[in-house]
């Protein structure tokens, strides 16, 4: 019957779309980001915002956190702080995006199967040209600082002091960068340059 060819096409057109998408990443950004738009904002830009959540079946290998996940339950933590400070509405304003530059992540103590966390992020400081942002996972538990990962957030057509600028309505000092943070910030920089140098890309720029 035409009902039956209709489910068949409707299951083969999921099957397509799961097999060539990673449909539940877009859904659960989604979902955070609806989420986010809804409670209220927070004004303070640099401000620490929390997510919770529990290692489920998903999450594991080994019974516990791939480390893999940890990753992109910060992409999700970042969403929901974009909104709810009003990066994104910036970004937006200033016809402008940001892209991932670099990352850095420290395993402490391993998230088991069923334990809960806190995921608290904060933007620390800017330069020039990214933000950089610290994210901790907690363990509801004890409170041990499970892992902390540092992500560069490069800021494409604009900068961190326009955007500043804009939320605020005002020139904003930027933080000192912490001793660890600006270690990590100058061996990316070190990184970028062997590798310029590798590629003949110094050379051709002199």
């Amino acid at each position: 019957s035409s009902d039956m060819w209709w489910v068949l096409l409707l299951l083969l057109a999921l099957l397509v779309l799961f097999s060539s998408l990673d449909v539940w990443y877009f859904l659960r950004a989604a979902a955070v980001m609806l989420r986010a738009w809804f409670q209220p904002p927070v004004w303070d830009v640099t401000a620490e915002q929390t997510l919770t959540g529990r290692v489920t079946t998903h999450d594991i290998d080994m019974c516990h956190m791939n480390n893999a996940r940890y990753l992109r339950e910060c992409d999700f933590a970042r969403f929901s702080l974009y909104v709810r400070n009003g990066v994104f509405k910036a970004l937006r304003a200033l016809k402008a995006s940001m892209v991932v530059g670099a990352t850095t992540i420290r395993y402490r103590r391993a998230l088991c199967i069923g334990e809960s966390y806190e995921l608290r992020s904060r933007i620390v400081t800017w330069d020039e040209k990214a933000f950089f942002l610290e994210q901790r996972f907690v363990s509801t538990k004890d409170g041990l600082v499970c892992a902390v990962m540092y992500c560069k957030q490069s800021v494409i057509r604009s900068s961190p002091d326009k955007i500043m600028q804009h939320l605020c309505k005002r020139k904003v000092e930027c933080p000192e960068f912490p001793e660890d943070l600006q270690h990590w910030v100058s061996f990316i920089s070190a990184s970028s340059q062997a590798l310029r140098t590798e590629s003949g890309l110094h050379e051709k720029t002199q």
